[in-house]
């Protein structure tokens, strides 16, 4: 039997070949490292996930997918952005995986989310692979015109290698509901078909489903008062602080108020609020989605509750939750300090792989309860994969059904992820549970499979 010292050594060895195989990709690399790393104890009790070929075969897209993207603009100069598709693995169902629309998307930042995604994708329990796309396209600023002329000029690549049972996009940062019925619109003049399945986040009006834009910032309360109420404790009064101002942070604030939490924060590139009454949803939703402004008009507006901070930093605001919602890497090892000194209990990830692993590592060891993305954040691509369900029986479910299923989502996933971090003796460490769990569906579905 392989001791876990051994096992250590040879996942030492593959990260260092992934790196060699995938140069300057470092947010690949950090997201294989967060996985890997704590999969020494489950290789050493089940030896066949130790055979090899097996986790070669995990951190190695099946299929990775670049292309040209030329589109017009209003003043008919012609642009060119790279599109790309990442087709993860597939063992446990279709690729399933947002699209980003963002200047900082590269082949590294779509294959780490594409990775996270099979894990992800794994602990919601349903039946779908991991996948993730996106562009270098900036959509903020851009007329709908514009939005509509890429998004078409998008998707007459991308529709040649997705469909309901291959691969079903979603949106993510920079791609909402208008650019969602853009592709879908050009899909269905290119194939001459109504296949509703092939994206999700679809108008509710048109094959999308209720509840669907709110679900990942839905799910990760939910994730946060799973966490919490294994310590004793309830989410109701508690102080949060939210990062973001897009979807994501939204919704959390949504759920966050729902449940009796009080909301103090939120956040954009220019800087953050903090609102001592808790975060007006209305003003925010109406300066954010409506007038695509920015927070600083939010203070403006809200009177002498609220303050904007230019700059700075949102994890120096006291509270006893922190839900990071906005992108990757945006908590450090200083703000996870922060927050530990400000008496922070819970840190629930609704972005993926908002914080950096020296401030993971730091977090666990003041004894902070810390909810993955993978975990926390699920709630998002559950929701998507309910409305592929309904999609595919052609009808639609009430909100309170679908919100019904994503609580019992959520909450079976903090259940095995927990249980899981108890079996391998780490208790409490719910990255090691998640990426364990995750894991484990995922090499058994693959095992099974051969060697494919």
């Amino acid at each position: 039997m392989t001791t876990r010292s051994e096992t250590r050594t040879a996942l030492d060895h593959l990260l260092t070949e992934i790196e060699h195989r995938n140069p300057a990709q470092p947010e690949f690399h950090q997201a294989a490292h967060e996985v890997l790393e704590t999969l020494a104890p489950v290789l050493a009790a089940r030896p066949e996930y130790a055979e090899p070929g097996l986790i070669e075969r995990l951190v190695e897209p099946e299929r990775q997918v670049i292309f040209r993207v030329p589109w017009q603009d209003d003043k008919g100069r012609v642009h060119v952005n790279r599109g790309f598709r990442v087709e993860f693995n597939s063992a446990l169902g279709p690729y399933k995986g947002g699209l980003r629309f963002h200047p900082s998307v590269n082949l590294g930042v779509i294959k780490f989310l594409g990775f996270e995604q099979i894990f992800k994708n794994a602990l919601t329990g349903l039946g779908i692979g991991g996948g993730k796309g996106g562009s270098d396209f900036d959509p903020h600023g851009r007329s709908d015109a514009e939005v509509m002329r890429f998004c078409q000029s998008f998707m007459t690549e991308l529709y040649r290698h997705i469909g309901e049972h291959t691969d079903v996009p979603a949106g993510d940062i920079g791609v909402g509901g208008r650019e969602i019925g853009y592709l879908f619109g050009q899909y269905r003049r290119i194939t001459n078909r109504w296949e509703a399945g092939v994206l999700t986040g679809k108008g509710a009006g048109w094959g999308g489903s209720l509840i669907r834009p709110e679900a990942t910032g839905y799910g990760n309360v939910l994730f946060a008062a799973a966490m919490l109420r294994e310590r004793g404790e309830d989410l109701e009064g508690q102080t949060a602080v939210v990062s973001g101002s897009g979807n994501v942070a939204i919704y959390t604030i949504e759920k966050l108020t729902a449940l009796g939490a009080n909301p103090v924060t939120c956040s954009d590139s220019s800087g953050y609020v903090v609102d001592e009454k808790g975060i007006d949803l209305d003003l925010l939703k109406q300066i954010k989605e409506v007038e695509r402004g920015r927070v600083d008009t939010y203070a403006e507006r809200r009177g002498s509750s609220a303050r904007f901070v230019p700059g700075g930093s949102v994890w120096d605001v006291p509270a006893d939750l922190a839900l990071p919602s906005a992108t990757q890497n945006e908590l450090d090892e200083n703000a996870a300090a922060s927050l530990v000194r400000n008496g922070v209990k819970a840190v629930s990830e609704g972005a993926n792989m908002p914080t950096t692993p020296e401030a993971v590592h730091l977090l666990q060891r003041s004894g902070v309860a810390f909810g993955p993305g993978k975990a926390a954040n699920a709630g998002g691509v559950a929701g998507s994969a309910l409305e592929m369900a309904q999609n595919h029986a052609r009808t639609s479910w009430t909100a309170a059904r679908v919100e019904e299923e994503l609580s019992d989502i959520m909450n079976n996933i903090h259940t095995t992820c927990h249980e899981t971090a108890e079996r391998y003796d780490a208790p409490g460490d719910y990255v090691t549970g998640a990426n364990i769990a995750g894991f484990e569906r995922v090499a058994d579905a693959m095992l099974a499979q051969g060697v494919i």
